[in-house]
């Protein structure tokens, strides 16, 4: 009894440890073999999505969903039918999401009556800026929620907005088309010229692949171009196909959920096939969202040697790793150096990427530090400081940016502790009269050149 009751407790303590190692104990371990780096990407991927809401993101992109769904098949078709291509576009949609079939027949019921209400005079001016307004918005919606996966501020200006998602719109009925003319020629043509009878059924799994490659490329473009960053290409399209595979295995889920749920008709009638969409349409907001994050976990796991959270980090410990980031920015800039990005940063000094951001921000908005777009383009600028070098001083970094930001936010706070608020000025200002005059550019600070610079 007492060996098995060991054994069992040696079993449970090793489950422990390697639950423990892979939670935290992955970022200590310096090997750089393929598994710890697959764990430590899967690692921060579950992170990112537990610490950025994406679950609670995905609502709120479902229900904006449902009122732009309307609007954004009467552009489709309407571009279509332009071209004369419009049954072709609806045969197309069928194709895309059979689990779904109900819930499309029942939308294109309401896009006739919506182009036959906007179809003259001012109502369809109107109806037209409103249609953009909601594809516009929620695509808006969309880049917000990548970009706080990647951890970035600044989202598209309003012209860029408007060229980009309309761009989107108009190009999604072309390659529908386009899709059905591969498929047309791949089941005809090609097996007509082709003399053997053996290849048929590789011409018939190609036809079945196409719309898995076609959901690939989608997923890669979107990963690679939604987020107003640098995004590396083979990054996107792993974590593209990762989800094409997996969207395909959710709309067979969604087929055998369909015939299921047909079973309890008689209690829901046919609000059944309204759950299932809204069901299905946050499950396929999610994995789009869960793919943009393990695209950025891809991208930045070299650049965590353990998984940062901010939050926990002390005030004291925090204002030492902006010291040092800003002494490398000013040196590397009075010595003659390309202005540095966050990745360099991050990567080139071991610096947390995501502290390496937050830090950034405030540098900029203190005034200590812009942007130089001329290094890493616009996606990813360089940092360089916003004054002479020989001017700034430990002191006035450490100031400058505890005092950025609005300083009346309480109401007569100012005159009721005016006494103790200059006690304290006196005592803040005293800390730094010993070393506070150094400049920063003179901290004891080695800076190296990256490989990509030299």
């Amino acid at each position: 009894m007492e060996k098995k009751e060991g054994f069992f407790g040696r079993l449970v303590d090793k489950i422990k440890g390697y639950v423990q190692y892979c939670i935290s104990g992955v970022w200590s371990d310096s090997r750089n073999t393929a598994g710890v780096r697959v764990l430590k990407t899967v690692n921060l991927t579950v992170q990112s999505f537990l610490n950025r809401d994406l679950q609670i993101k995905s609502m709120a992109i479902t229900y904006q969903t449902v009122f732009a769904m309307v609007p954004a098949l009467a552009m489709l078709l309407a571009i279509s039918k332009g071209f004369g291509l419009q049954g072709i576009v609806q045969d197309e949609l069928y194709t895309y999401f059979p689990s779904q079939s109900k819930a499309i027949a029942a939308a294109l019921k309401f896009v006739d009556s919506y182009l036959a209400e906007a179809s003259s005079g001012l109502i369809m001016g109107i109806g037209i800026i409103i249609l953009l307004w909601t594809l516009i918005s929620l695509l808006s919606n969309i880049e917000d929620a990548f970009n706080n996966i990647w951890d970035i501020k600044t989202n598209r200006n309003i012209v860029q907005k408007v060229r980009d998602y309309i761009a989107i719109f108009l190009l999604i009925p072309i390659l529908m088309i386009l899709s059905s003319g591969i498929s047309i020629f791949m089941s005809t043509t090609v097996v007509a010229v082709v003399p053997f009878s053996f290849m048929t059924p590789l011409v018939n799994f190609a036809l079945e692949l196409t719309p898995v490659i076609l959901c690939w490329c989608a997923f890669t473009l979107c990963f690679w171009l939604i987020p107003n960053t640098k995004v590396a290409f083979k990054y996107a399209a792993i974590a593209g196909f990762i989800c094409a595979v997996a969207f395909e295995v959710l709309q067979l889920l969604f087929l055998g959920g369909q015939i299921y749920v047909s079973k309890y008709n008689a209690i829901y009638g046919s609000f059944s096939f309204a759950m299932l969409l809204l069901i299905w349409l946050q499950l396929s907001w999610l994995l789009l969202l869960t793919g943009c994050g393990l695209t950025y976990a891809m991208q930045n796991v070299f650049s965590y040697n353990f998984f940062d959270n901010i939050d926990s980090v002390s005030e004291d410990y925090y204002r030492k790793v902006l010291l040092v980031m800003t002494a490398v920015i000013y040196r590397r800039f009075h010595f003659g150096m390309p202005a540095p990005t966050r990745n360099l940063l991050s990567q080139t000094y071991g610096l947390p990427i995501s502290m390496v951001s937050s830090i950034a921000d405030r540098l900029i908005k203190a005034g200590l530090v812009q942007t130089n777009s001329s290094k890493g383009g616009e996606d990813d600028p360089g940092l360089m400081p916003t004054t002479d070098t020989d001017k700034i001083t430990v002191k006035d970094v450490v100031m400058r940016v505890e005092r950025e930001g609005k300083s009346d936010f309480i109401p007569e706070f100012q005159t009721t502790y005016s006494a103790a608020l200059r006690q304290i000025d006196d005592i803040a200002i005293r800390m730094y009269d010993a070393s506070g005059d150094l400049l920063i550019r003179d901290v004891n600070i080695k800076v190296e050149t990256a490989p990509d610079e030299e």
